[in-house]
Parts: structure tokens; sequence; C-alpha cells
């Protein structure tokens, strides 16, 4: 091939894919190779983070930026985002202290305010007085009383609908309903891959797996690196490693390492019987990979539910989490989980694990009990840079010049990256100096409702998943 790119990017998970759309928006051609037959199909996601309550290890200062993060990325996908909020409680057996979570998430909805006040475009997550409520047993026992709203509109409803399903009296005193949305991720990966296949500054290659990197940057070359393919041998000039749990192979071709972990995870998905109004999403706090490790019970549309339990026999798996090895080689699942990770999960294992998320559920939900098996698992491997399995803000690095690793942990990290990479691609005089505070992407803003809609539930079937998953609970126009 003769042309010579301005950027490479391997791996087209979200991650990659919003690398592509920022460099195309701005004008900067680039290439875009992803193995799989479409892009985001990686590790899956289905809340938005605006604030990481899901998380009560974490520093304030993680949960402002996963909630500066998410309040750019929903501006980006707004029809991926639902507007529903999510439940969050401490179950009276945790040694987690609920006034520290209000502490949190009183800081966190002052921030909110604080962005809204540089940026009044930055209310995505409606009113910041209403960023979150707390509720005592005395307002739960009330609200249970109350009739259910089909399509519930304040917080007080909201929680009504969802209270009369909840075993509240194990839980400590207040729970709290958060303005944390849902995100979905089938709805995000169609309107990126509808946009790139659009974009003149944008070559994308799906089903096309890189074999080989050649490093030729002192060979005074107008270019830096040659990535090969099966039928072809790509220039470019500068390299986005964007490969999600196989980073490690990207910098293997080129003599690089670096200490991380890998992550395998999956979430399940259910079909419980029809309740007449809308519920949030609800979370359960636990101890990760304890017996009862934090539940998480997400709603779909048209009765489906995605159920995330943080103990071993749930969302964890034995040997899910790896390290790379001392040398920098990268770290290997057993045979099990690479099976998994080719999808080819057997189905006594679909089964047996979803239908112990359902008894999991049950135990603060418990008519969930009626629940069954919706579908095959939502699932993935993730790379978490460093030793700290409890990070959740992972961004970038450039460990050589001409050279990006983008590692992120959550998806709500992949704006911040690209704007960096960009940033960098300048200082470096691979591109010249060009204004890229663009609050929004004309490439994402060019896609309808009515293309996302139909590539989304495409996708969904494509995956296996049923084709409801693709659809919101609460309808954007």
């Amino acid at each position: 091939m003769s042309k010579i790119y301005k950027v490479g990017i391997i791996g087209g998970g979200i991650s990659g894919s919003v690398i592509a759309l920022q460099l195309a928006q701005n004008g900067v051609d680039n290439i875009l190779f992803e193995q799989g037959e479409s892009l985001v199909n990686g590790p899956p996601f289905c809340h938005l983070h605006a604030g990481g309550n899901l998380y009560p290890e974490i520093s304030v200062e993680q949960c402002k930026q996963l909630m500066l993060q998410s309040i750019d990325m929903a501006k980006l996908f707004p029809q991926s985002i639902d507007e529903r909020p999510t439940f969050i409680s401490v179950p009276k057996s945790e040694n987690i202290d609920v006034n520290k979570i209000e502490d949190k998430l009183k800081l966190l909805a002052n921030y909110y305010q604080e962005l809204i006040s540089e940026d009044a475009s930055n209310e995505v997550l409606g009113n910041p007085a209403d960023y979150y409520k707390s509720y005592s047993h005395e307002d739960l026992v009330a609200l249970a009383k109350q009739a259910t709203v089909q399509h519930p509109k304040s917080q007080d409803e909201w929680m009504a609908n969802a209270i009369k399903y909840i075993d509240y009296e194990n839980l400590k005193m207040p729970v709290f309903l958060v303005q944390e949305y849902g995100w979905n991720l089938f709805r995000l990966a169609a309107q990126a891959q509808l946009a790139l296949y659009k974009a003149d500054a944008c070559e994308l290659h799906t089903h096309t797996k890189v074999i080989n990197i050649n490093d030729v940057r002192n060979q005074q070359l107008d270019y830096n690196w040659e990535i090969r393919t099966k039928d072809a041998v790509y220039k470019v000039k500068y390299l986005v490693n964007s490969s999600g749990y196989k980073t490690a192979h990207v910098d293997k071709h080129i003599q690089l390492n670096s200490n991380r972990l890998v992550e395998y995870k999956a979430a399940y998905i259910s079909k419980w019987h029809s309740i007449p109004g809308l519920i949030p999403e609800m979370i359960f706090h636990g101890e990760r990979g304890s017996t009862h490790g934090m539940l998480q019970i997400t709603p779909y549309n048209n009765d489906y539910y995605q159920i995330h339990g943080m103990t071993k026999d749930i969302t964890l798996f034995d040997n899910g989490l790896i390290q790379s090895k001392k040398d920098g080689s990268p770290a290997e699942f057993d045979s099990s989980i690479k099976r998994k990770i080719a999808r080819e999960w057997h189905q006594n294992e679909i089964n047996t694990r979803t239908e112990s998320a359902i008894r999991y559920a049950a135990r603060y939900v418990p008519s969930f009990k009626s629940a069954t098996v919706g579908g095959p698992p939502l699932h993935g491997a993730q790379q978490i840079p460093g030793d700290d399995p409890s990070l959740r803000v992972g961004e970038v690095s450039f460990p050589s010049d001409s050279y990006a690793r983008a590692e992120i942990v959550k998806a709500s990290s992949a704006l911040t990256v690209a704007r960096q990479i960009i940033q960098k691609i300048q200082e470096e005089n691979i591109v010249p100096v060009m204004a890229t505070n663009a609050k929004q992407n004309a490439l994402l803003d060019s896609i309808s409702k009515t293309e996302i809609d139909h590539l989304a539930s495409e996708l969904a079937i494509q995956r296996g998943y049923p084709g409801s998953l693709s659809q919101l609970l609460i309808e954007r126009k």
C-alpha cells in the first residue's frame, strides 16, 4: 500500500472507536483495525458511572473524574443514554458506612453544580438539586403504600415503584436514589460504527487481524510503522494500541512491556415477570469476591434484566484475574476462560450461572426468584494498568515516540484518551496544531435515531442477544 496514514489504531472497542471518531472529526486521516465483525464488542457496560457510586471504596477524586468523563460521553452519544436513576443501598450485613456514602454524594452533587456553572451544556444528569435523594425507613414504608406509576417522573415515584419489591428491612438506612443513568452498549456501538463508515478521514477495517507490526522509526522514512494484516501492509506515522485485554500482545510486537492485570467478568441476562411500572437499576453493596459481593440488577426493555453479582460463582471467576509476567510477556487465561471469551459457552454453564445470579438477586428482591434465563451472558476481558484491581479510571500512556497505549478501565474514559492522543500527535508534529475543543462530533450528530435503532437491534441479535437489549427503557427524541 503506497498511502501513508497519519494514525493507525489497533482495536475497535469503545476506546479505539472514539479515538478514530475524534481524529476524523478533526480531519486527521486514520485507519482502524478491528478483528471482530463489528465495533465495540468487547467487555459489556450498562451504567454511565456519573459519580462512581457503584464503588464505595474509590476516592472522591476518581468519582469526580468519572462524573466529568461520563457527562462528556453522554453529550457525544445521547441516544445511548437511558435516563433512569439508580437505587443505592447497603445491606445490614456489610461493613460499609452509609453516612460516608451520603457524604460523597453531597460532594458529587456540588461538583455537578460547579460543572454546570462552568458550562450549561453539562446539565445532562437532570437538575443538580436532584442528583440524589436519601430515604429513611419511615419514607420507604409510606412510599410502599403508594400506587405504582407506569412511567415515573419524580424521584419518589421511581422509589415507590421499586420499594414494593425490595426487602428493605435488611438494608441500612438511609438508602439513596441517584441520577446515575443507564448506558446502552448496542446503541453506542451502532452510532459509532455508522459514523465511522461515513467518515472521509477514517478507513475502517473490521474482520481484520493484525499479524505483525514493524518498527521503522530509525530508517528515515516518511512513516514510522508498518502494520501487516493477512492481505496487506499499511504505513502509518503514529500507532495507537487500543487492543483491550490484548494490549500486551501489541506491545510484544514492538519489544515493549508494562505491568498490568487482565480480568474476565460476566453479567447474566434474565427474564422477569411483567411489572406494572418502570423501576430503577438496583445496587446492593457488598465485599467484592466474597459470597456477599455487590449485586447489580439492570432493567432493560420487555422484562429483561441484567445481573452482576460480584462473587466467584456469578460475575467473577476462579483464575479470572491474571497479572502480566515479570518479563512483560502477555498473561494468558486458562482454556476454560479462553473458550468463553471466544463465545463458546456451554448451555449448562449459562443456565447454572444465570440461575445462581437469579437466586442471589432474590436475596434482596424476593419475587425475582421467578425469573428465568433470558439469553447468553454479556461478558469480556479487560486490561487494568498497574497492579491495583480497584482502579476505575485508566487512561493513556506514551511509552515511546509515535506510540500511544490506550488502557481505559471504564468506557467513560474514552473521550479523555482521544483528546490526550490528539494533543500528543500535535506535540510530535504528526499534524499541525489545531483547535480540538469542539463539544460535539458532527460525524456522530449526522446519524439519525432511526439508523441507530436499526443497527443496534441488528448488532444485539448478531451477537446472540435479545433485540430488546438494544432499546432504551425511556425513549429519547
